[in-house]
């Protein structure tokens, strides 16, 4: 899991990207060579949170080697998950990176954009910024977990080795300033929080027959497209857990009453 908390608005400077509360997270790296790049160019963008998850190899002395001295810091605490989800709970919004356009590909901004939208966030929640195996990039799967994707636009050849996709998008995030305060932006949703509701209202929506129990992920990924927009405060998640849990709880008791009065 991820080792440390965020820091809140006071801490930081609020025009400003907070980067102590950005992490980049590989998930399913195949080449040890690439995490330790990785590494040393978080470490020239002035990020130091490294998460990977599931790696096909994780030698650690070929990652040291390609992160060199500078950036032994970032591999000494960087943070090995078995899943995505487990790698995810902690974080506040999730920034996937994908080269592939369409499908469910939707909501997508370049690093140069993602830079002033996450300042006011960064600054009371933590941010994940997730990049996928160097082969195959991140899948659809992957991508539900995601409040907001970014593209980083190339010429006819899209395909960018792994440590140059953390570094095109960690060096706009180093650059981005703003004389302006940053607006304030209140503790989002948790990844685990989030995980909980989409739970919860796939269970009622299949309850009262308003999707398919066949295939809920058809609508319930509509859903959080949705959501993904707002993006969802902690508070806001409570309250629609709660309103599943009262729509549960009057359908059982209008069954127990149907129960009774047949009894009757």
């Amino acid at each position: 899991m991820p080792p440390r908390t965020g820091k809140t608005p006071a801490d930081a400077d609020q025009g400003r990207i907070n980067l102590d509360n950005i992490a980049v997270v590989l998930a399913q790296p195949r080449f040890p060579e690439n995490i330790g790049a990785a590494a040393r160019a978080m470490c020239n963008m002035g990020l130091n949170q490294l998460v990977v998850v599931a790696p096909e190899n994780c030698d650690l002395a070929k990652v040291r080697r390609m992160a060199t001295h500078a950036a032994l810091d970032v591999v000494e605490q960087m943070v090995v998950a078995d899943t995505l989800t487990e790698a995810l709970a902690e974080f506040a919004y999730v920034v996937g990176t994908t080269a592939r356009l369409g499908g469910q590909r939707q909501v997508l901004r370049s690093p140069a954009r993602l830079a002033p939208h996450l300042a006011s966030i960064s600054h009371q929640n933590r941010v994940a910024l997730i990049f996928g195996p160097e082969d195959r990039g991140l899948c659809n799967t992957d991508l539900r977990l995601c409040h907001v994707l970014v593209n980083i636009p190339t010429a006819a050849f899209s395909s960018l080795n792994l440590a140059q996709a953390v570094m095109v998008v960690c060096y706009e995030l180093f650059r981005y300033h703003s004389d302006k305060p940053g607006e304030f932006s209140p503790r989002l949703a948790n990844r685990h929080e989030l995980d909980a509701m989409y739970a919860a209202l796939t269970d009622v929506l299949m309850r009262i027959s308003f999707i398919n129990p066949q295939n809920p992920e058809y609508f319930m990924n509509n859903l959080r497209h949705f959501f993904s927009r707002l993006p969802l405060r902690a508070k806001e998640v409570q309250i629609i857990r709660g309103i599943c849990r009262q729509i549960d709880w009057y359908g059982e008791k209008r069954y127990r009453d149907g129960l009774k009065d047949q009894s009757s």
